[in-house]
């Protein structure tokens, strides 16, 4: 068989309907898969540029940041120094108890003193 110009095909109406409905809903399908990925790509282009402008810094932000840091330098020092402070009140209650001591013992070498009749 020999297939040319002059070559007559014979269908039914039916069949050149469903493929013309066929062609016209793939198309359409087509259209409605690009329509819906550029909106997404386009979304998404939007939704990096905003992340961008949103991370970058700006000077209240950095000063906030200054502060900050300051602020914890600051609290490091308070930090030492309520440790040394309170090394220092341990020191403090020893150095007055061995006071109340010494006085005691200073008192009861007056007292043996006087009882031998030595400083009037």
């Amino acid at each position: 068989m020999k297939i040319n110009e002059g070559t007559k095909v014979s269908t039914d109406l039916k069949t050149i309907l469903g493929i013309v409905a066929g062609v016209a809903l793939g198309v359409f399908a087509y259209t409605e898969l690009t329509g819906r990925l550029v909106s997404l790509e386009t979304s998404r282009e939007l939704m990096q540029a905003d992340l961008l402008k949103a991370s970058d810094q700006k000077p209240v932000d950095q000063e906030q940041l200054m502060l900050l840091e300051d602020l914890y330098k600051s609290v490091e020092k308070i930090e030492i120094r309520i440790e040394d402070m309170m090394h220092n009140k341990v020191n403090i209650q020893f150095l007055q108890k061995n006071q109340e001591k010494i006085l005691s013992d200073i008192e009861a070498i007056k007292d043996k003193v006087r009882a031998n009749g030595g400083h009037k």
